[in-house]
Formats: structure tokens, C-alpha cells, sequence
């Protein structure tokens, strides 16, 4: 556990050295949904049947700005050969390189979001499903965006290659997302949708490492 708490501090080390990739993806979320209010209108109340489905939309969007470079650069200076060789098993790894991704994207993402559903002018009901769908969602993006990344590592346009690769994926966790908060909305109970984002999000952590690590031990050799 020491070593794996280790791995996840430095990629979070890594990741704030290199600050403008997460301000990246927070200022393209930003803008993302700053820019539906231009594009449809200023009206109150068609800004807030959309609210949910642009702040998803975004968020995944944005989260998938910096997962093509999730392993790219223990790739180029051969870090992932060591990794591959490390004692400490490689699905773990996997998990833990997923982990700083989520802490450096996903929960920035989290934190900004309910701004933006003021931009949006959603209603007061949908903020704490939102944060809470979000919260089950975002960490799936991360693990199965990892697993994405893990296959094209090392190919040529590897970023378009991601993007074809996992977002059929993202749409049953962009469904459920976008249904919690509407469900709360309209007074409808979410815990369904909830469930289901826990279900994903549980099933993603069981299933991608051994994927990922797969693909890794492939990359690497």
C-alpha cells in the first residue's frame, strides 16, 4: 500500500509541475459550457432543461483532453519498462496512475461544476445529484479512458485513436449522469440512476486494470 500511495503522489507531483495541462482542461470545461449560452440563447428556462446535459457533455469532453498523455511519458523515457518489472503488480498500478488522473482532472472538474450550473441557471434540487453523479462518473472516465490510453500507446494520432476507442464507452455513464439530475429536476427520484453510476463505476475498477495491464505489458515490450 506504501508503494502504491507512493506511484499516485508522484503522478500528482508530475501533474502539478506541469500545472497547464489540468488548467487546460478546467478553462476548455469553462468555455465549453460558456459557450451554449451564446449559441442557444440567454432564455432562462431553455438554459436550464439543457444545464445537466451541458455540464456532462463538457466534463467528459474535458477529461478526455489529457488522457492520451496518461502514459505517454513513462513510455518516452522508459519508465514503464521499470513499472512492468516493478514487484508491485501492474493492475495496481494501473489503479493508482487512474487515481492521480481522477485527482488532477476529474475532481477539479467536481469543484467547478456548480458555478457553471449557475450560468445555467439549474435549479436548486439538481446541485447536490449533480455532484454526486459526478462523483460516481467521473472516476469510470478515468479507468476506462486509461484503459484507452494504454492501447494506443505508442501509435501515430494516438490522441484520435483514444477518442474513437472509449467514447462509445463513455455513453452509458454520460446517460445516467445526465438522467440523475434531470429526475431531481423534476422531482423524481435518482437513486436509480445513482445506482447504476455505482454499479459502472464498480465494474470499471474490477474490470479495466486487468485490460490496462495488458496493454501496458504489450506497449512495453
Amino acid at each position: 500500500m506504501s508503494a502504491l500511495g507512493a506511484l499516485i503522489r508522484r503522478d500528482i507531483r508530475l501533474a502539478l509541475r506541469q500545472g497547464a495541462d489540468s488548467m487546460m482542461v478546467i478553462v476548455f470545461f469553462v468555455l465549453v459550457v460558456v459557450l451554449f449560452p451564446l449559441g442557444v440563447g440567454p432564455e432562462p428556462g431553455i438554459l436550464a432543461r439543457i444545464a445537466a446535459g451541458v455540464i456532462w457533455v463538457a466534463a467528459l469532453l474535458a477529461a478526455m483532453l489529457s488522457m492520451d498523455r496518461l502514459f505517454q511519458a513513462d513510455h518516452a523515457d522508459g519508465t514503464l519498462e521499470l513499472l512492468v518489472l516493478s514487484p508491485l503488480p501492474l493492475e495496481l498500478q494501473f489503479l493508482a496512475k487512474a487515481a492521480a488522473h481522477w485527482l488532477t482532472t476529474g475532481a477539479p472538474l467536481i469543484i467547478v461544476s456548480p458555478l457553471l450550473g449557475v450560468l445555467l441557471n439549474m435549479g436548486a434540487d439538481g446541485y447536490p445529484v449533480m455532484l454526486l453523479a459526478l462523483a460516481l462518473g467521473t472516476p469510470s472516465l478515468s479507468l476506462i479512458g486509461g484503459v484507452g490510453a494504454a492501447l494506443t500507446l505508442g501509435a501515430r494520432r494516438s490522441g484520435v485513436l483514444l477518442s474513437l476507442l472509449v467514447l462509445p464507452l463513455f455513453i452509458p455513464v454520460l446517460i445516467f449522469g445526465v438522467s440523475a439530475v434531470d429526475a431531481s429536476l423534476t422531482g423524481l427520484e435518482s437513486k436509480a440512476q445513482l445506482l447504476i453510476l455505482g454499479g459502472l463505476l464498480l465494474g470499471a475498477a474490477a474490470l479495466t486494470p486487468w485490460a490496462g495491464a495488458a496493454a501496458l505489458r504489450q506497449a512495453a515490450e
